[in-house]
C-alpha cells in the first residue's frame, strides 16, 4: 500500500494524515459500512443526530447518508481532509464537517444521540508494543476523548466503538463509572473478526464491567492511567500483524 508510513508512531502525526490525504481519494479502516450496517441498524435511527469522529476520507459518512441517516457531523483534525471531503459530499444537505481534535469536541454538552469512531481510537494507540499494557500517556489521550464523548452524548444516546480489539483488552479503556454508561459488543467480519462497543449513556455498567473496574482500581491504587498485565509474550508492534 503507498500510504503506508515507515513506521507506526506515523499515524499520529497530522502532517502524514495532511500529506497523504493530498493523493488518497478514499480507504475504509476494518471494512466498508455494509460490513456492519445489519448491527448499526439495530442501534442507530434514521433520525438521530450523528457525530463521526476521525472520519478521514472513508466512505462511511456518505454510504450513511444514502441509506437514510441524514443528519451526520464529521470531524477530523486534517484540515485538508476536511477541506476534500466537504466537496465531495456538497450535495448532501444535513452532512457537516469540521477540523477537530477528538479531546477538544467544541460542540455543546448533550449535543448528539450517536457518536461513532471507527480505528480511531485504535489509531491513537499505535505506539503501544502489545495490547497488554497501554502506556499512562496514550490511557490518558484516550481517557481525554472519553470524557469528551460521554460529554457530548444526549441522556440515552449511544458511542458506538468499532475496532479491532477484542472485550479483553477494550472494555478495560471503556468500563468506567464516571463515563455514566453501560457497555455492551458485537463482532462482525470473515477471516478477521472485527468487534463493535456500544456504550449507553445513562446506563450503569454490569456488575461485571462494574467489577473490572473496581480491580483495575485496586490494582493500580489510583484511577486507571494505564493497563498493567503479566504476559511473556514478546512486545512486538502488534498493530504491524493485523489486517486494518
Amino acid at each position: 500500500m503507498d500510504h503506508l508510513p515507515d513506521n507506526n508512531s506515523r499515524y499520529k502525526d497530522v502532517e502524514y494524515w495532511d500529506e497523504r490525504y493530498k493523493t488518497e481519494q478514499c480507504y475504509d479502516w476494518l471494512g466498508s459500512f455494509s460490513k456492519f450496517q445489519h448491527l448499526l441498524e439495530k442501534i442507530v435511527k434514521k433520525e438521530d443526530s450523528i457525530l463521526i469522529l476521525g472520519c478521514g476520507n472513508s466512505s462511511m459518512s456518505g454510504d450513511m447518508y444514502h441509506a437514510g441517516y441524514r443528519t451526520i457531523t464529521n470531524v477530523d483534525y486534517s484540515s485538508v481532509c476536511i477541506s476534500a471531503m466537504k466537496e465531495r459530499y456538497s450535495n448532501c444537505p444535513g452532512m457537516t464537517w469540521h477540523q477537530m481534535d477528538v479531546r477538544q469536541l467544541s460542540f455543546p454538552d448533550a449535543s448528539f444521540d450517536v457518536i461513532l469512531e471507527k480505528a480511531t481510537l485504535d489509531a491513537i494507540m499505535v505506539e503501544e508494543k502489545t495490547p497488554w499494557e497501554v502506556s499512562p500517556q496514550t490511557a490518558s489521550f484516550i481517557h481525554q476523548a472519553l470524557t469528551e464523548i460521554s460529554r457530548c452524548l444526549k441522556p440515552g444516546g449511544r458511542f458506538v466503538s468499532v475496532t479491532f480489539a477484542q472485550p479483553f483488552f477494550r472494555k478495560r479503556l471503556y468500563a468506567r463509572t464516571e463515563y455514566s454508561w453501560s457497555i455492551s459488543h458485537h463482532s462482525y467480519g470473515e477471516g478477521f473478526e472485527y468487534f463493535m462497543y456500544v456504550m449507553t449513556k445513562g446506563e450503569e455498567l454490569s456488575p461485571e464491567d462494574a467489577a473490572l473496574e473496581k480491580k483495575l482500581l485496586e490494582d493500580t491504587k489510583s484511577p486507571p492511567t494505564g493497563i498493567t498485565t503479566t504476559h511473556n509474550e514478546d512486545k512486538e508492534d502488534f498493530l504491524s500483524n493485523i489486517d486494518l
